[in-house]
């Protein structure tokens, strides 16, 4: 465990976790830990030729992507700021919002047979409207300044409907076979798997994969509209190639000599060298990171901050004058308007420099990023 608090529900799934046959060596807990549904956000599983969906989550692929401007963001005014956020607002769908129009099939993934993919066949012509768009709950554009007073850009989205058809698709799959198998697994976890030996696990690889490199489509699309918006209105913009990672998924990879997959749920690759992204709150700061490659971690860190209430606690307990007041004091053109937008208030949030002075031996930090303007989903 990589922090010093931890509530009891995501201790009891790391136990199952733990518990599981497959398992391989240890389970991690990285700082932004808390309870999910199965296995916790923040948990890392490595496990011996077996797929777990419910160990990926329903947003398959969900992830972070950021660039980097020539613009210096104390010459920007708020008005243009604010100009901005409001024509992005007019591009990029936001919650449950899609694009009327199908979107350009070109911007797919390719290279896969959608006829041998069950939930993306059934699911593709209704994508091709959410390509592009950003969801809701934690998925958010921000404008950003760095220590060197540089604009930057960030964007949190994942594989919309897509990764929760095939997620719910394929951890019901797991549940039938684990019960054809008389599995071990006690059903009560939600932790149902399947085993490489079966053809459903080679299937659920493939569609996860699918939903993944579509999560990262729909980034880059939106990336693309943020910057039309930036360019027109601050002229002479100059962008950096832009940073991705994703923080939902499995991988086959190697640890401690042996091949595993690796499920990281609301975790993030940070193999040594490895250029990544661990945000904070619409109120914090945010970081670029290095990977430093440390075994016991599986080679993984935190994937933002980590929630220190649930959305429905937050709503309850938080007082949303207050928490306009503390973001307006610091400047930032925030999301915080009414009552049900304080599930996303800061102080539903772990504090950020304390999960990254937790986590110092698995990633170092390149910049820091304080947030200008926010759009959540």
């Amino acid at each position: 465990m990589w922090l010093d608090e931890v509530e009891d529900g995501a201790i009891k799934q790391a136990l199952n976790l733990a518990n599981l046959p497959f398992a391989f060596n240890h389970i991690c807990l990285m700082p932004d830990t808390h309870e999910g549904y199965g296995m916790p956000i923040g948990g890392v599983l490595a496990a011996k030729n077996v797929i777990v969906p419910n160990a990926v989550g329903v947003d398959i692929g969900c992830g972070m992507c950021a660039v980097k401007t020539n613009i210096a963001a104390d010459t920007i005014e708020r008005k243009q700021l604010t100009q901005i956020m409001s024509e992005v607002r007019a591009l990029v769908p936001l919650g449950f919002d899609h694009h009327k129009e199908r979107q350009d099939e070109a911007l797919m993934p390719q290279g896969y047979n959608i006829d041998e993919l069950v939930v993306v066949k059934r699911q593709y012509l209704a994508a091709l409207k959410q390509l592009g768009t950003l969801g809701g709950g934690n998925h958010f554009i921000e404008l950003q300044r760095s220590g060197d007073d540089a604009l930057w850009i960030m964007v949190h989205s994942g594989s919309r409907n897509f990764g929760l058809q095939v997620a719910e698709h394929y951890n019901k799959t797991a549940k039938k076979l684990n019960e054809v198998y008389y599995s071990s697994v006690n059903p009560k976890a939600d932790l149902a798997f399947l085993p490489f030996e079966a053809d459903e696990a080679h299937l659920y690889y493939q569609e996860m994969k699918y939903c993944t490199e579509f999560a990262l489509a729909n980034r880059k699309l939106m990336m693309e509209r943020i910057q039309q918006v930036v360019s027109a209105t601050l002229h002479d913009v100059v962008y950096e190639p832009m940073i991705n990672i994703a923080h939902n998924y499995a991988a086959w990879e190697e640890h401690f000599g042996t091949k595993v997959i690796v499920h990281r749920k609301g975790a993030t690759s940070a193999k040594a060298g490895e250029v990544g992204i661990i945000p904070g709150s619409q109120g914090t700061k945010s970081y670029i990171v290095e990977g430093l490659g440390n075994p016991e971690s599986f080679m993984s860190c935190s994937h933002g901050a980590g929630r220190v209430m649930s959305r429905s606690a937050a709503i309850r307990n938080l007082n949303l004058d207050e928490e306009k007041r503390k973001l307006d004091e610091l400047g930032i053109i925030h999301s915080i308007r009414s009552k049900s937008d304080l599930e996303e208030a800061s102080s539903a949030y772990k504090d950020i420099s304390q999960v990254m002075a937790f986590q110092s031996d698995l990633v170092k930090i390149l910049v820091e990023l304080s947030p200008l303007a926010v759009i959540k989903g």
